[in-house]
């Protein structure tokens, strides 16, 4: 007969065997995966690398006054499109004319003194004929009429200077342009010596645009094209990323690159010029500029088939049927959808081209189809817009 006790440790054993196998695993069965691979290919892509620019005038014209006075009329308002020549300022005239009217009065006086000496010195002669007066009296009279020449030289001189200060009363366009701003107003006092010039004359029919490239970046234009002057004949039009992010409608093309690296920042200016037959380009703007660089024979992969560790970039090679990962050197083109892999893979190499986010060193790779371990997909093989 079974006991009481011993039934309750039947009871106790037989729960703890039916616990155990509840919690016991069952054995993991691997199976291979199907995933899009791809062999490596080269193809060509553009890059596009972006600089900060400053926008200015192909002509930036401070007019300061070249005579003190105060002003009496303002002529132009502030951004009015002006031409060569044309008034914009006028300065008080009344001293200017008064000073011109007294040197116009010397000259007359001059112009008689030189008439007295010439009548004198012709009298002389003659009685110097006749040995009525002595040597020394014809050439004193001589000498005379030298002075009042040159009296009336100096009085000449003076009424120009006058003519001149009165025309630059007038203060003029020196160039074709837009007036910038007016700080001045009628009434106030001008001089040669302001502190800010009466305003700013831009010729805005063609802007310059002005970047900087590193020292390693002009090396390596120099080295693709040759020479700079290969390059600036031969580089393509680039294009300008105006302040509020959209892109300017013309394309400009670079004109010159300075023969001077910076020392204190190891850059080399460059400048473009942009076409600005709509006034849309205001001087003193600032924007980026885009330069297009050719890359011919890259490798070229999508961004889908990286991750990225520890800032690194790394990709998955199917090595004897197994996912293996190998860190990847890469420049970002076409928006960030692609990258150039400068160092890590070679041609020939099969990745894994979608889902590596899921993968794990040695997974078992089965390809989705035969063809695309040995053939370059579509984008590979065309050039990017």
């Amino acid at each position: 007969m079974i006991t009481k006790k011993r039934l309750t440790k039947q009871m106790m054993t037989l729960i703890c065997s039916v616990t155990l196998a509840a919690c016991g695993q069952a054995p993991t069965v691997q199976t291979n995966s199907e995933y899009e691979v791809m062999g490596i290919t080269t193809s060509d892509r553009e890059l596009q690398t972006t600089y900060s620019a400053s926008i200015r005038g192909r002509q930036d014209i401070d007019i300061y006054p070249q005579v003190s006075g105060f002003l009496t009329k303002l002529c132009v308002e502030e951004g009015q499109s002006v031409r060569k020549g044309q008034v914009l300022f006028i300065i008080d005239q009344v001293p200017y004319r008064a000073a011109l009217q007294t040197a116009e009065a010397n000259v007359e006086a001059a112009r008689a003194s030189v008439a007295t000496a010439q009548l004198t010195y012709d009298s002389k002669k003659e009685l110097f004929a006749q040995n009525v007066i002595s040597e020394f009296d014809l050439q004193t009279s001589y000498n005379n009429l030298l002075t009042a020449k040159a009296q009336l030289a100096q009085t000449e001189a003076q009424r120009v200077s006058a003519a001149n200060n009165l025309s630059y009363t007038e203060v003029k366009s020196p160039a074709d342009g837009v007036v910038g701003t007016l700080p001045y107003r009628v009434g106030a006092l001008v001089s040669a010596s302001l502190p800010k010039p009466l305003t700013t004359v831009s010729d805005n029919s063609d802007m310059y645009v002005y970047f900087s490239m590193t020292e390693n970046q002009l090396l390596d234009m120099t080295r693709r094209y040759g020479s700079k002057n290969k390059a600036l004949e031969e580089m393509p039009s680039i294009s300008l990323i105006l302040n509020d992010k959209s892109t300017y409608s013309s394309q400009g093309k670079i004109e010159t690159i300075s023969g001077v690296i910076d020392t204190s920042t190891g850059t080399v200016s460059l400048r473009a010029v942009f076409p600005n037959k709509d006034g849309l380009l205001q001087s003193g703007g600032s924007g980026n500029v885009v330069v297009p660089v050719q890359k011919r024979n890259c490798i070229v992969i999508p961004q889908a088939a990286t991750y990225e560790l520890q800032d690194k970039v790394f990709v998955f090679k199917v090595i004897d049927g197994k996912a293996q990962s190998a860190p990847v050197d890469v420049t970002r083109v076409n928006g960030g959808k692609e990258y150039i892999v400068d160092n890590g893979l070679s041609v020939g190499d099969i990745i894994v081209a979608e889902g590596v986010g899921l993968l794990r060193e040695g997974t078992p790779i089965q390809p989705k189809s035969a063809s695309s371990a040995v053939q370059p997909t579509a984008n590979q093989q065309t050039k990017e817009d």
